[in-house]
């Protein structure tokens, strides 16, 4: 009996030399994970709250800060200017320009972002019979809030910065549950209505004046890793409705202008301008009375 507490003992010590061990190896092994180069990248909170100050500033609704003088203003746009330079720096070695050249640039673009906003505002709140006025639309509307950052890292993206877009509309995915990628190239007056499981994908072009319902899919025909620089994404024209749950794919898809897209549709191919497609549901009328059983098998 002795013999065999011994035994386990030593085992146990073993063990836990072996546990020490693989410690070891593993903090060495995470520490030079810490020197590669995957290492230089934005710090994903900064980003997150860059948007959300830069957002603040634009839109009185997501703050209650007040002004003195525009020159006040002046100086918080200086002051998100350094840093959004400190933020992009780590990416330095990847960056066609300086992240001072480049910070510049992007807040060149901010008055035009902050034009198409109002346009896509005004759209949501002229197309949605429950929107009361452009306030509420900007204050609770998801749809505009994904928008608003699709718009700020569409440009980003222009600028050939990288991860920074992708942070920012994935923050905004996760906030709304609107995925729209940055590379994406949508018009003015966009109305999202609702919102909720929208795809828009990488090389979707969507023109003017366009609404979209929740659940709608602007994706590719094909995921594979070759065509990773193909149009592989719809062109949606201006005018269009898509209504929710609507399924469009491929490059060479186009919706012709001022066409209707009904919900549940599945669409793997263009339709003129001017067209309605829509999903015909096959319903069977049962006479219950007759005290028929219906069993579903799913």
């Amino acid at each position: 009996m002795q013999k065999n507490i011994k035994n386990i003992e030593n085992d146990d010590n073993i063990l836990l030399e072996d546990l020490e061990k693989r410690n070891e190896e593993f903090a060495v092994k995470l520490f030079n994970l810490r020197k590669a180069p995957c290492c230089h990248l934005p710090n994903k909170n900064e980003v997150e709250i860059f948007v959300e100050e830069l957002l603040m500033l634009m839109f009185p609704h997501f703050s209650e800060k007040n002004f003195k003088s525009p020159s006040d203003i002046e100086a918080v746009l200086s002051f998100l200017e350094k840093k959004l330079c400190h933020i992009i720096d780590p990416l330095r070695e990847h960056l066609e320009d300086s992240p001072q050249e480049l910070a510049e640039l992007f807040f060149s673009h901010l008055p035009d972002i902050h034009d198409k906003l109002i346009l896509d505002a005004e759209s949501i709140a002229q197309n949605d019979p429950a929107a009361k006025n452009v306030d509420e639309v900007i204050l609770t509307y998801p749809g505009f809030f994904a928008i608003a950052v699709y718009r700020i890292a569409h440009v980003f993206n222009n600028l050939s910065i990288p991860l920074f877009p992708r942070v920012l509309t994935e923050y905004a995915h996760r906030q709304t549950g609107i995925d729209i990628h940055p590379a994406a190239v949508i018009g003015n007056s966009f109305c999202i209505d609702h919102g909720t499981g929208i795809v828009i994908g990488e090389t979707t072009i969507i023109g003017n004046s366009v609404k979209i319902y929740q659940g709608v899919t602007l994706g590719a025909l094909s995921v594979k890793k070759k065509l990773s620089n193909a149009k592989r994404h719809p062109t949606i024209e201006d005018n269009v409705i898509i209504y929710s749950n609507a399924t469009i794919l491929g490059g060479n898809t186009v919706i012709g202008h001022d066409s209707i897209v009904g919900g549940n549709v599945w669409l793997t191919s263009g339709i003129l301008p001017f067209s309605v497609v829509y999903h015909q549901s096959d319903v069977k009328l049962f006479n219950t009375k007759e005290n028929e059983t219906i069993n579903f098998i799913i």
